[in-house]
């Protein structure tokens, strides 16, 4: 048991978390940008149709999954403190490159309307890439970091708070991009979101040491955070061994690894659809475009349902484990089930979008609310059963098993609605025609993926289960 201090606990764990919670929000800016100005602005310049959106997305869910595989290896071997300042560089490089996108396709076209088209769609990739390995960093970085600064009762909480970066610059993304792309041009909205990620860094230099090094941490705030270790360990930092990293290709003989592949590779598709997509869905449905007062009304109103829904899901399992007395893991599961069903919202976002178009801003909202609470409670599950010197790695395998299925909803909806909308009347889905028809298609398949995903988690660890390395 803890000894009581009598120092004044130091709080400087929750200083971490906001910046954690602003570098996931810088995060999600920089790839929301593209989102934002390809429909209403890059698509006319360069003739682009769902698929080229399509292809450019889902090969970035290709290069974000890819990355993700070496990305927490990355983290692991560089530390933090570095590998985090090397991720958000690379990609806050990336974000401003596409700026440069239009000017070199324009002269490397020489006046073809078809050449231009494709060059813009190979730049445009190339940027993604360079994008997508730096921003691979950020997840298993932050998710190692919570386990540092956060003893495992709050780190669903932690983890909620800066996860919570993602709906929050996606909030206030529609609010600003558009705006910035039209008074100034879409590149220059790359350009001002994209130097943001440099700011940060100098945060982060100045702020981030690990706790018992750091001068912001006094004595009672580490013992609260090793609150998890033995009491012995606690009182003699300096002379614990460094835990034993798991090989890389051992940590696919666990059952714990595989649950967190099937939870990232059955849901993140389905954030990074709406994501991606949901702009385009307001501006076809109901021809509110991206810089319209009404489209980032509900652009707004949706990310906003999923900000502030979603903070609350981090309190849920500490819920279950102080009130309910379950282990961590239970009341982590416990609570996903019940996220996983907030979803099925999202089977009628299309039907009564037929009255007004602030249904599925809203139904969509919850779903993604609920996404962001599973996904927050899932990360946590590494942290409950892996050792810390693993933890990036597995985080980056889980992240590399979302990119995948992101690169299959992304890549197949947009061929699917370029299809849908060419048949037209000849294409009906539970009473909707042609393009309409696609998207309750793919909103069907969104709503039930959680629900087939916590069920195959549960058959595979079905009770608590930390991982043991032995020496």
């Amino acid at each position: 048991m803890i000894p009581i201090q009598t120092t004044k606990m130091s709080n400087f764990r929750w200083v971490i978390c906001a910046l954690l919670f602003l570098a996931t929000t810088i995060n999600y800016l920089d790839r929301q940008v593209l989102s934002l100005t390809w429909k209403d602005f890059i698509a006319p310049e360069f003739h682009w149709t769902d698929t080229h959106y399509g292809l450019i997305t889902a090969v970035f869910s290709v290069f974000y999954a890819v990355a993700n595989l070496f990305a927490g290896k990355f983290i692991d071997w560089m530390g933090t403190k570095k590998g985090y300042l090397i991720a958000i560089f690379v990609w806050s490089v990336g974000a401003v490159l596409h700026a440069f996108c239009g000017w070199g396709a324009i002269g490397l076209a020489g006046g073809s309307m078809t050449a231009l088209t494709t060059i813009s769609v190979w730049l445009f990739l190339a940027c993604r890439l360079i994008l997508a390995v730096g921003e691979a960093g950020n997840f298993p970085a932050a998710i190692k970091v919570t386990a540092e600064y956060f003893p495992k009762k709050d780190r669903a909480f932690s983890t909620s708070i800066f996860n919570s970066g993602a709906s929050v610059g996606a909030l206030v993304a529609p609010a600003t991009i558009p705006l910035l792309a039209r008074a100034w041009g879409w590149e220059m909205a790359f350009i001002v979101i994209g130097v943001l990620g440099f700011f940060w860094m100098g945060l982060w230099m100045w702020l981030y040491e690990r706790p018992h090094q750091s001068r912001f941490v006094n004595q009672a705030e580490v013992n609260y955070i090793e609150q998890d270790r033995d009491i012995a360990e606690v009182q003699n930092k300096q002379e614990v061994k460094e835990e034993k990293t798991i090989p890389f290709m051992q940590c696919f003989k666990y059952k714990q690894t595989w649950s967190f592949i099937v939870g990232k590779l059955m849901t993140d598709g389905v954030w990074w659809f709406f994501l991606f997509w949901a702009p385009a869905y307001f501006s076809d449905q109901y021809g509110y475009t991206s810089d319209s007062t009404m489209g980032i009304l509900l652009i707004f109103t949706l990310y906003a349902i999923v900000t502030f829904v979603s903070i609350g899901g981090g309190y849920l399992p500490t819920y279950f484990v102080e009130k309910k007395g379950m282990n961590p893991y239970l009341g982590r599961m416990r609570a996903m089930l019940i996220f996983a069903c907030l979803p099925l919202l999202g089977l009628f976002a299309q039907p009564l979008g037929a009255h007004s178009p602030w249904w599925p801003a809203i139904l969509i909202g919850l779903l993604g609310a609920g996404h962001q609470a599973w996904s927050a409670n899932l990360y946590s599950t590494i942290g409950d059963m892996f050792p810390k010197s693993t933890i990036g790695t597995i985080v980056g395998v889980g992240t590399m098993a979302g990119g995948l299925g992101s690169f299959a909803i992304n890549l197949g909806s947009g061929r699917f609605f370029d299809w849908a909308a060419a048949q037209g009347a000849a294409y009906s889905f539970f009473g909707f025609e042609g393009k309409p028809a696609a998207y309750m298609v793919v909103f069907c398949i969104c709503a039930v993926a959680y629900l087939i995903g916590w069920i195959i988690i549960k058959m595979l660890v079905p009770k608590y289960k930390p991982i043991v390395v032995e020496d």
